[in-house]
C-alpha cells in the first residue's frame, strides 16, 4: 500500500497578502510542487463577477477547477459564504475517487458564514474519511463547530474508518486539540512527527498554529510546513500518512 500524501493551505482567494495581486497561477504551481494525494484547501472562491473585469489573467473556470486542472481528476466544493458577487468556501482535490460528499453548514452566526466538507474517498481500496474546516474568529463560535463536528463524525463515520480533518482552525490558544483527540480519537500529524503544532501564521514569519491536519488510522512517515513566496497569509502544511 503506497503512502498517502496529504496538504491543507488557507488560499485567500487566490489574492496576495492584502490583496495586492492576483496569485492563483503561482498557487497552482505551488500546489503541483508540493505534489499531494488530497489537498484540503480553504476561502476558495466559487464565483465572483468582479475579479475577471479587473484582473485580465483571472481564470473563468472555479477555482478549486482550475487549480485541479490535470493533476487532480476528483474534486468537490462547499458553499460557505455566499453573497452578491458571489461566492467562497473550501475545496478537496484527490488523486482517488471521491465515493460521496456532503456540505455541512456550521455557521456560528449570520456574520461569519462557515462549513465543514465530507468526502469520502476510496484509497487502493479502503475508504478514508476527508473533513475539510474552516472555523470562525471567535472562540465561542468554534467550541460550536467543533461540536458540530464531532457529531457529524460520530454519525457518519465508522470507529474504525482512517480519518483525515484538516484545515484552517483560526485556534490560536490551541484549545481544541484536546477535545478532538478524547473525542475522536484523532491527533495533530505535526504534534506526532515533531512533538509540536505546527507554525503557519503569518506565511512571512509563522508563529501562530492555526492549521492543522488531524489524523486517525495513520502512522506519520514526515511532516513539513511550506512557506515563502507570500502566496497566502498562510502557510502550506505537507503530511505524509503510512495507512494502518
Amino acid at each position: 500500500m503506497p503512502n498517502l500524501k496529504i496538504a491543507t493551505y488557507n488560499i485567500h482567494k487566490g489574492f496576495s497578502q492584502f490583496n495586492r495581486r492576483v496569485v492563483l497561477h503561482e498557487l497552482r504551481e505551488k500546489l503541483r510542487e508540493l505534489d499531494a494525494d488530497i489537498v484540503f484547501l480553504q476561502e476558495v472562491q466559487g464565483e465572483h463577477e468582479g475579479h475577471a473585469e479587473k484582473h485580465a489573467s483571472y481564470p473563468a473556470a472555479p477555482q478549486h477547477e482550475y487549480l485541479a486542472d490535470e493533476v487532480w481528476a476528483h474534486h468537490a466544493y462547499g458553499m460557505n459564504a455566499v453573497y452578491e458577487a458571489g461566492h467562497h468556501g473550501n475545496a478537496i482535490l484527490s488523486r482517488y475517487p471521491i465515493l460521496r460528499t456532503f456540505n455541512k453548514d456550521v455557521s456560528a452566526h449570520r456574520f461569519e458564514q462557515r462549513g465543514l466538507l465530507h468526502c469520502e474517498i476510496d484509497f487502493k481500496g479502503r475508504s478514508v474519511h476527508c473533513f475539510c474546516a474552516h472555523f470562525g474568529l471567535f472562540a465561542k463560535g468554534r467550541r460550536a463547530q467543533m461540536g458540530a463536528l464531532i457529531e457529524h463524525v460520530r454519525d457518519e463515520v465508522e470507529v474504525d474508518s482512517p480519518l483525515v480533518i484538516a484545515g484552517d482552525f483560526n485556534d490560536w490558544r490551541n484549545q481544541l486539540s484536546q477535545e478532538f483527540e478524547s473525542e475522536l480519537h484523532v491527533q495533530d500529524a505535526f504534534q506526532l512527527g515533531h512533538g509540536n503544532l505546527a507554525r503557519s501564521f503569518p506565511s512571512a514569519f509563522p508563529l501562530f498554529k492555526l492549521d492543522r491536519i488531524y489524523v486517525r488510522g495513520f502512522d506519520v512517515e514526515h511532516c513539513k510546513v511550506h512557506g515563502g513566496r507570500r502566496l497566502s497569509d498562510h502557510a502550506a502544511l505537507l503530511a505524509e500518512l503510512k495507512i494502518r
